[in-house]
């Protein structure tokens, strides 16, 4: 498994009973929650994108590949790479993996603007973000 980028941050959260539909395995719908979820805790942990700031990130496009039927009890980790930085976004990646076994149930992508709130248009991406990127060869 080849990821672009720069790992920046690992969540572990367990699939919930409830994350489970009719078919018995977790919803496709349940894969986007945990890499949002891991997306905002790593920018929480960088203290960037709080409701309370001026600005903050906006997802304007994302997918998932779905490789592995994800069932529970498990408990999955979410990789976090960063890639390319333009002047107001950022490609993030992630991989969703069994935090035991290490097999991997997904890959996804989420493009990131950075966004000023107030004039709703998109702000210049913070250094920090910035400087977690992957270097363009």
């Amino acid at each position: 498994m080849s990821v672009p980028g720069n790992l920046v941050s690992t969540l572990s959260m367990p699939l919930r009973w409830g994350d489970m539909d009719a078919y018995g395995h977790a919803n496709n719908t349940v894969y986007f929650r945990f890499f949002e979820e891991a997306r905002i805790t790593w920018l929480a942990s960088l203290e960037l994108g709080a409701e309370s700031e001026p600005d903050g990130p906006v997802i304007i496009k994302t997918s998932a590949t779905f490789l592995k039927e994800l069932s529970h009890p498990a408990t999955v980790e979410v990789r976090t790479y960063a890639d390319k930085a333009g002047n107001t976004s950022l490609d993030t990646y992630h991989t969703l993996v069994d935090a035991y076994s290490g097999a991997l149930y997904a890959e996804g992508y989420a493009k990131i603007v950075w966004f000023d709130r107030k004039n709703r248009t998109s702000a210049p991406l913070p250094d920090t973000l910035r400087a977690l990127a992957a270097s363009e060869n």
